[in-house]
């Protein structure tokens, strides 16, 4: 989700920073497997992982830190100087520092509803567990505790979930005509609707939200800070 943006922001920190022999690559991989061989043929300071490894990687780390052992998925991976491989999550933090300002007057309840299930949900509900949200993931595989199939979202439950997240890649480029598939009609101006897409800035399901009078937001002010997080990390 977060390629062609990382590639390009850490391209510009490095000339910021003077760093000119570091260089920010894309390494595409068929399979985890793969992991370990790039990691001997490269000479890497530290790493972002994206979907759909932020929970397959965890087995090839030597160590993991924080929010990211509470969750069970990596964003972030340094290579230490003794040769340990360390993960952490920094969506945790630019998940948390891009909704805060948003929650600073909601007064519309406290239940929230997850799209997806994989590792960028699990940042997004450790924040909102933070902040007292009553969860409820919305998955297209069998449903576990705490979980919904699509087809049983009902107007109703929209209705009475005022903050409804986007951790799925759907809607994404080049396929910014899908959606995920809701009850659109159920949303008000009492809604918040967050997608972790940033392209396009302004996703199917965020129009669709917006039409219906809701406050919308993309990820990328969170896609940012993570990586800014991120920077402080391999910095240390």
């Amino acid at each position: 989700m977060g390629h062609s943006f990382s590639r390009r922001f850490f391209t510009e920190k490095f000339e910021q920073e003077g760093l000119r022999d570091c260089e920010y690559r894309n390494f595409e991989m068929d399979s985890i497997a793969e992991f370990p061989a790039l990691v001997k043929s490269v000479r890497i300071a530290g790493l972002n992982c994206t979907i759909p490894y932020k929970e397959e990687v965890i087995p090839y780390l030597d160590g993991v830190i924080g929010a990211a052992a509470e969750i069970g998925a990596v964003n972030t991976v340094k290579f230490a100087a003794t040769g340990r491989l360390v993960g952490y999550n920094t969506d945790v933090y630019g998940f948390e520092q891009s909704i805060l300002p948003l929650l600073g007057t909601w007064n519309h309840g406290r239940r929230a509803l997850i799209l997806g299930t994989g590792g960028a949900s699990k940042a997004v509900a450790y924040v909102l567990r933070k902040l007292d949200f009553e969860l409820l993931f919305a998955t297209t595989k069998s449903p576990a505790a705490g979980q919904i199939n699509y087809a049983d979202i009902s107007g109703e439950l929209v209705a009475e979930t005022p903050l409804i997240v986007n951790t799925t890649p759907l809607g994404m480029f080049p396929d910014t005509e899908r959606c995920p598939v809701l009850p659109y009609q159920a949303i008000t101006v009492r809604h918040l609707l967050y997608d972790l897409i940033y392209n396009p800035e302004e996703s199917l399901f965020l129009r669709r939200g917006h039409q219906c009078g809701a406050t919308v937001k993309n990820g990328a002010e969170m896609l940012r800070l993570q990586a800014l997080k991120s920077w402080e990390i391999w910095e240390q």
